[in-house]
């Protein structure tokens, strides 16, 4: 990718997130970064195009790199905690603050205005849910965990403690409150299961 369609995503990944979807033209667009429209066209046929660019670019989060078959569940809950760390530094530990309330709007959009982006993310849930729920499995058949439990509800549980990290964050705003409090909740989590 060029340097020029690079500067016009990372542009418009601002506007987008400091407005919406809809309150964002491509002449605000050229206005903003100073391009003309036509040099805008030259990079992107059109506004839904650009947003998806920014979209690929920004929200792609990646489930946690383990071993699904050998990782005990401490383990994951540790490389759970690190991951999303890594996640909400790269997402908001950049120089500009970005209020979580518009990360969430930009969220929003995507549903919107991004074909395919429900099914994706969905798709993308479902999957970590079930590599969790192998894990959860491994390790009552390991002996770490209790195995009076339904395995099912229990990876929800933890996959869940991720997603509601937006709300902690958005009441603090800070990424280390917001990451120990899903630390302790996965810790406490874990002790409830462990034998």
């Amino acid at each position: 990718m060029n340097d020029t369609r690079e500067y016009i995503i990372d542009e418009s990944y601002k506007l987008f997130l400091n407005r919406s979807y809809e309150a964002v033209s491509i002449s605000v667009i050229s206005d903003a970064i100073g391009f003309t429209k036509g040099a805008l066209y030259h990079h992107f046929k059109n506004k839904e195009e650009l947003f998806k660019a920014v979209i690929d670019k920004y929200f792609t989060i990646n489930g946690v790199k383990v071993d699904v078959d050998t990782i005990t569940l401490k383990e994951y809950t540790a490389a759970s905690i690190q991951q999303t760390r890594a996640i909400l530094i790269n997402i908001f530990g950049q120089e500009e603050k970005i209020a979580p309330i518009n990360y969430l709007a930009l969220i929003s959009d995507c549903f919107r205005h991004y074909e395919g982006f429900a099914k994706e993310k969905l798709n993308f849930i479902d999957n970590e849910v079930a590599n969790v729920e192998r894990i959860i499995k491994n390790a009552i058949t390991r002996g770490e965990i209790r195995n009076d439990i339904n395995t099912h509800v229990v990876a929800l549980q933890y996959f869940s403690l991720s997603i509601g990290l937006a709300g902690d964050f958005m009441r603090n705003y800070s990424i280390d409150s917001a990451i120990n409090t899903m630390k302790e909740q996965m810790n406490q989590l874990y002790n409830l299961l462990k034998i």
